[in-house]
């Protein structure tokens, strides 16, 4: 669903104004669009899902496993541009599937709490602002691949955090609607949800999909490993050769998104 969703609205926002970058008149354009709108259609039902999934599993298995969306764009993105999948395709494909299984198998991930101290929140989404922000500044005037590629890294930093207020709420509304309602973190979820969505669909109006997805493919995992372990109080296998081959792994993940993110198939979509 967010495979989909990524290349439906990266076509849309390509298609806006320069100057409607990091506003909200850029998601009341949107809203116009057909094809945007089907993409946001398919981010409302991978959502849904993904609610479902983070109420029932930890940070740190949830979000990696986001990665595997990846690997149903480049079909997607091949059938759409009338192309075929070539070596370089499958290997990068391969690469994302035994760095995340590397990742998963070794850390054998446990699931810690639902909620975090306040002290703990105020943190996480200070810091959470703060980066995000600093990269949001650093890509004005900036040459449009670097643009879309900071303002993807920011966009995948607030994902993290969005996941972490996702993953709250999802506990707090399996305790009834009330208690959701009596409770700060779904009223943020909303602020942040909205934040990341303006500065992601900046990143995709910047530049081409192989230039934005991959960097918020990785960020937004990568943060919420973070999130999960030392706010959540998760648990990853922590002796020395477990950490290194967990590096490893998300390593081998990257570099493999970042392989299916440049092939002709991909960007071919654009």
């Amino acid at each position: 669903m967010y495979a989909l969703a990524s290349v439906l609205q990266q076509r849309g926002a390509e298609e806006q104004p320069l100057d409607q970058s990091l506003k909200l008149g850029l998601l009341v354009r949107l809203l116009k669009h057909k094809g945007w709108m089907l993409g946001l259609a398919c981010d409302f039902g991978g959502y849904v899902l993904q609610f479902i999934a983070l109420g029932n599993g930890p940070l740190v298995i949830v979000q990696p496993l986001l990665v595997c969306g990846l690997l149903f764009a480049l079909p997607i993105g091949a059938a759409w541009a009338g192309r075929r999948l070539h070596p370089v395709d499958w290997a990068g494909a391969v690469l994302v599937c035994v760095g995340l299984a590397l990742f998963l198998t070794v850390a054998s991930p446990t699931a810690g709490r639902d909620n975090a101290r306040a002290s703990v929140w105020v943190a996480l989404l200070v810091v959470d602002a703060a980066v995000s922000g600093i990269l949001v500044a650093a890509s004005f005037g900036r040459h449009t691949r670097t643009r879309a590629v900071l303002l993807s890294g920011a966009a995948g930093i607030i994902y993290g955090a969005a996941a972490a207020l996702t993953k709250t709420s999802s506990h707090l509304l399996s305790r009834g609607v009330v208690h959701v309602v009596l409770h700060w973190q779904p009223y943020v979820l909303i602020v942040v949800g909205v934040t990341g969505m303006v500065i992601g669909q900046s990143a995709f109006q910047a530049g081409t999909l192989d230039v934005s997805l991959p960097t918020m493919t990785v960020g937004d995992p990568v943060v919420s490993i973070l999130i999960g372990v030392l706010a959540f109080r998760e648990h990853l296998s922590s002796s020395p050769l477990a950490v290194a081959a967990e590096v490893f792994g998300l390593a081998v993940m990257s570099v493999g998104v970042f392989m299916l993110a440049k092939v002709e198939a991909a960007t071919g979509v654009t």
